[in-house]
């Protein structure tokens, strides 16, 4: 309860309206689908079990209204619980760990990526999940410059944050990921989320 205030708190603060403020998996969802929020931030473990309700609940509130953006905050990294919120390939969607939120210029930046359509997933996160490697790997054909934009892309960063990130100009970045939607096979379509296709096939690989 003291987070979740918390959170509300600093998100009134920076602008925001909070709509709902609840204590478990269905009042989640319940109030996704009343409220049709720009964004909503989640604990991956809620009562009555404290296991993965919330986790369960964001997932259950993206089927009823698609595309509906989520931030899922967690105590630690755990691989199936980003990958599962990736797998809609709808975008709009956010891991961090609860640490994140201490920071709150990243916390509110992570939040507003994920309004937006965009991902947010914690480095840790990210390199963790990197941890797995196939021999298969689809991300073989990336240079290491490739790899680099595409793990930032994962992070959540935007064109302009990854240039920053690794010191190029935007244009070489957009260049980069170019190449990199190329490189796995991912075309232009109005069905799908390019930038959420290639970090699911970079968490995966």
């Amino acid at each position: 309860m003291l987070i979740r205030e918390g959170i509300a708190r600093l998100i009134q603060e920076s602008g925001g309206t909070v709509v709902a403020k609840v204590g478990d998996g269905p009042s989640f969802v319940a109030a996704v689908v009343e409220h049709r929020p720009d964004v909503s931030v989640v604990d991956v473990r809620m009562p009555p079990s404290q296991r993965d309700e919330g986790l369960r609940a964001a997932i259950e509130a993206r089927r009823l209204v698609p595309g509906t953006p989520v931030l899922v905050l967690s105590q630690y990294v755990e691989r199936q619980y980003a990958t599962e919120l990736l797998a809609d390939r709808a975008g709009g969607v956010g891991y961090l760990l609860k640490d994140r939120v201490g920071d709150i210029r990243e916390f509110m930046d992570a939040l507003r990526r994920v309004a937006r359509g965009g991902t947010a997933l914690d480095p840790e996160v990210v390199a963790q999940l990197m941890v797995r490697h196939r021999v298969d790997d689809p991300l073989s054909a990336l240079t290491p410059r490739e790899r680099d934009v595409l793990a930032a892309m994962a992070e959540g960063r935007t064109n302009i944050g990854i240039a920053a990130l690794l010191g190029i100009s935007e244009g070489a970045t957009e260049k980069h990921i170019s190449n990199i939607f190329g490189k796995l096979e991912l075309p232009d379509s109005q069905n799908d989320h390019r930038r959420v296709l290639a970090v699911l096939t970079y968490l995966g690989s």
